[in-house]
């Protein structure tokens, strides 16, 4: 028998109940929704790899609502990193930081830095006010598949492994947060391209390198070769190209600003038909859901303009098309 039912609400005060119990919850943020649990138990932590199915060598992200609460999850906020954050939070960046003993080792997967972030989001941040503990968030989705964008993707996905999913509407961004490291020499890499573009970071702080990658031990979230899969395959190139080489017949496109002819219009999904990436962002993994439940057998999607947003769904789609699911 499943040991939940889960119902989704509005209600701040039941959501914060079951996370005082040490339970775990569905919770809206401006990017994706996340499944929330109390950041320095590590039961609860525990509970939501195992919600999620998801590895414990991959770190999770912390929520505050407020600066002052890094001081027990941080070792320090150096000049630059303040400043950082009093340019970007709320927002969907997020800061990997030196972390106190307060913070579980299974929170950083036993790397000494821990993800932080305030979202911004007016559910997720009264959420997080009514508690006297910060929230670890991964998206809430089992892992490997497509992140949520509302509610109901949560419930439809865990509705016997949490029991309440606070709805917050839909996702405003679409794609999760901008993650840098605030690296030892003083500098900053980043970790994982999203909802923040890198191209209005290194107007803040110069230019940005990517941070080594090492897949079997990553030290943030996103750092997988795979990631954020439909469970039909999906084939990224150009799409009238794909269409040639996989014909038209059973096949679903997920195309960046205009549809393509031969394809029922049912089978298809347009991500900005004015080539907004902000648009296609939103869209990109509700569409990519749809897609996933129609009746094809392959999914041919196209790469976007590879600059701003654009360069986080293209992240997610290459990391979609792997060949695996780790």
């Amino acid at each position: 028998m499943s040991r939940f039912e889960a119902t989704i609400g509005t209600d701040i005060q039941v959501a914060a109940d079951w996370l005082k119990q040490g339970e775990v919850i569905g919770m809206p943020t401006e990017t994706v929704y996340g499944l929330a649990g109390n950041a320095l138990d590590a039961e609860a932590v525990t509970r939501i790899f195992t919600a999620k199915n998801r590895p414990t060598f991959n770190p999770l992200i912390v929520h505050v609502h407020g600066v002052e609460q890094l001081a027990e999850l941080v070792q320090e906020l150096p000049n630059s990193v303040k400043s950082l954050a009093a340019a970007c939070w709320p927002g969907p960046l997020t800061l990997l930081l030196p972390k106190t003993d307060r913070v579980p080792d299974l929170v950083t997967a036993g790397h000494p830095r821990v993800a932080v972030r305030i979202p911004n989001h007016p559910v997720a941040l009264e959420l997080l006010q009514a508690l006297d503990f910060p929230l670890a968030a991964p998206s809430a989705n089992p892992f490997g598949y497509i992140s949520p964008t509302t509610a109901e993707h949560v419930r439809q996905q865990l509705h016997t492994r949490i029991p309440y999913v606070l709805d917050g509407g839909p996702t405003e961004i679409g794609i999760e947060s901008t993650i840098l490291g605030w690296e030892p020499d003083g500098t900053w890499k980043w970790y994982r391209i999203g909802g923040y573009p890198l191209e209005a970071l290194e107007t803040l702080v110069g230019p940005i390198e990517a941070a080594p990658h090492h897949a079997e031990n990553p030290q943030s979230s996103g750092r997988l070769k795979s990631h954020y899969a439909p469970n039909v395959p999906l084939v990224l190139g150009d799409v009238d190209e794909l269409l040639n080489t996989h014909g038209k017949d059973g096949v679903g496109v997920l195309a960046f600003d205009r549809s393509v002819g031969g394809v029922s219009a049912k089978h298809q999904r347009v991500l900005s038909e004015s080539g907004d990436l902000g648009e296609a962002a939103r869209n990109l993994f509700a569409y990519m859901r749809e897609l996933d439940e129609m009746d094809v057998s392959i999914i041919l999607a196209q790469r976007v303009p590879d600059r701003g947003l654009g360069r986080a769904i293209n992240d997610r789609l290459g990391k979609a098309v792997a060949e695996n699911k780790e």
